[in-house]
């Protein structure tokens, strides 16, 4: 089976919500990693949606993330899982998506319940391990096992995007370059 290409391929950044923030584990760094991933979704040519749990009462995501791909759709929901929401699986369905990429919040609940409808529908999945976390790290690392054995791929930002990007040839690689250094 051949590697999905960039138009079948999906960041879905997950709830990414401030006011989640003060009871996570390391909110700011998830929140620099969301970005890392976003700008280079937008270079790689790799389309990118958000969504909100429960908006109205929540709040939006946070707006650093929503400037790195401006335009990007903005689904709020009230399901845990992203595709638990019918305008969500039908926007990633009408997209032709094979592979979701995923970061965001929290590990345990919609990224685990997302990531395993995901696996369901028969999508690739890759968790973005930097780019996800939670209230007690323990509950991730155990959530994150479990969907690496159920077939999700688990790896850091950098890992998949050099995978994408293959080779020092590809054209965006200087760029992706500099937002490794600008994001540590």
């Amino acid at each position: 089976m051949s590697h999905p290409t960039a138009t079948e391929t999906f960041l879905l950044v997950v709830d990414m919500q401030p006011t989640f923030f003060p009871v996570l584990v390391g909110a700011d760094l998830v929140v620099k990693r969301c970005a890392l991933a976003l700008e280079a979704a937008r270079g790689l040519g790799i389309d990118a949606g958000f969504t909100e749990q429960v908006p109205a009462k929540l709040g939006p995501t946070a707006s650093e993330l929503l400037a790195a791909v401006p335009g990007a759709p903005v689904w709020g929901k009230t399901a845990f899982s992203a595709l638990g929401d019918a305008t969500v699986r039908g926007a990633v369905q009408a997209r032709g998506v094979r592979r979701l990429l995923l970061c965001g919040i929290e590990t345990p609940v919609c990224i685990f319940q997302t990531a395993v409808d995901a696996l369901a529908a028969g999508l690739e999945v890759t968790v973005l391990a930097d780019a996800v976390t939670a209230r007690r790290p323990d509950d991730a690392r155990h959530v994150l096992a479990e969907l690496s054995q159920r077939g999700a791929i688990v790896l850091p930002v950098e890992t998949v995007c050099y995978q994408l990007l293959r080779d020092a040839t590809h054209p965006f690689f200087r760029d992706y370059t500099k937002l490794v250094k600008k994001y540590g």
